[in-house]
């Protein structure tokens, strides 16, 4: 039943934006989605009732369709961004142009909450192209919206995640579990969270203006995590150390080829910290208690253990 007004969420359909859409529609939103492929994301009408979820085509590079679907909006969320760059859609496009292209015109249509998601590690001094236009973004957002609330999460997990799945994938595959710039620092945090976070940064007064970074109860090395995929899924392997070297020419053959698994930028990141800065907002001052990795990922990792985890439902 629809109680609130509307609510555009840009990327609606992806990984994070599934969940917003989700609490939108509890909370009495009627929901535009906002992505490049409505038929894609037909998937998340049935979280509505009957017309209350209505996937938009609205590419964030088209002027007009951003125009079009924050007309009349209340809220706009942008959920926005990728990994790695291709043809179509580049860091600088999509993660500085389209997230100041969504602020100009969620201000412009009058709309009363803008809800931005960057991530920990945005830096306009960093040598990471994802980094350095997520910290574009966000000042294009807040010259454009000043009451935007941004959100910084880290590594994001929960059952549909790239991260502890494509691992677990891997462990399950190789008889070995590659190690790539193992110490760095990690602070998972779930899915779930970020989207109620998302939700508070809407309703919360002390919100509005806001930065808030977001990240789960501990701090992980790369490492460990690697480790804790493996005594998930019940896989005894050896965890070998890849020189960076080595890894850095894997990366520029990789990123050519269909489905990036691997690029140099991404590289980049990966041998920074990605953890909550000290003294920053986070999930606290949203009023959310974080969520332990180890009350979810083992739920949705079952599957890769020998059987594909049967034996232990029976």
């Amino acid at each position: 039943m629809v109680t609130h007004g509307i609510a555009t969420v840009f990327g609606g359909s992806g990984f994070i934006g599934r969940y917003v859409v989700k609490r939108l529609a509890q909370c009495g939103y009627a929901v535009r989605v906002a992505v490049r492929d409505p038929e894609a994301a037909r998937f998340l009408k049935p979280m509505g009732d009957v017309g209350q979820i209505i996937p938009l085509a609205a590419s964030i590079n088209d002027e007009a369709a951003v125009r079009l679907a924050v007309t009349g909006a209340e809220v706009v969320i942008n959920l926005v961004g990728i990994l790695a760059e291709n043809a179509g859609a580049s860091f600088q496009a999509v993660q500085a142009d389209g997230a100041g292209r969504v602020a100009r015109l969620a201000a412009e249509a009058g709309s009363r909450a803008l809800v931005h998601l960057s991530a920990i590690g945005a830096d306009p001094a960093s040598p990471s192209r994802y980094a350095v236009t997520k910290a574009a973004g966000e000042l294009a957002v807040r010259q454009a919206f000043p009451g935007a609330v941004i959100l910084r999460p880290s590594v994001v997990f929960g059952p549909e995640d790239n991260f502890f799945n494509r691992f677990a994938g891997i462990g399950r595959l190789l008889p070995f579990m590659p190690v790539i710039a193992g110490d760095t620092r990690m602070q998972p945090v779930y899915v779930g969270d970020v989207a109620d976070a998302v939700m508070a940064a809407l309703t919360r007064p002390d919100a509005v203006g806001g930065v808030f970074e977001l990240g789960g109860p501990r701090v992980w090395r790369f490492r460990e995590i690697l480790a804790y995929i493996l005594k998930e899924i019940g896989r005894d392997r050896w965890m070998i150390d890849l020189p960076m070297g080595l890894v850095r020419f894997q990366a520029s053959i990789l990123e050519k080829l269909p489905g990036q698994l691997l690029t140099r930028d991404q590289l980049l990141l990966l041998q920074r910290d990605n953890v909550v800065t000290p003294g920053m907002p986070g999930l606290a001052d949203l009023g959310i208690v974080a969520t332990p990795v180890e009350m979810e990922v083992p739920l949705y990792l079952r599957h890769y253990r020998a059987g594909g985890g049967r034996r232990e439902t029976q």
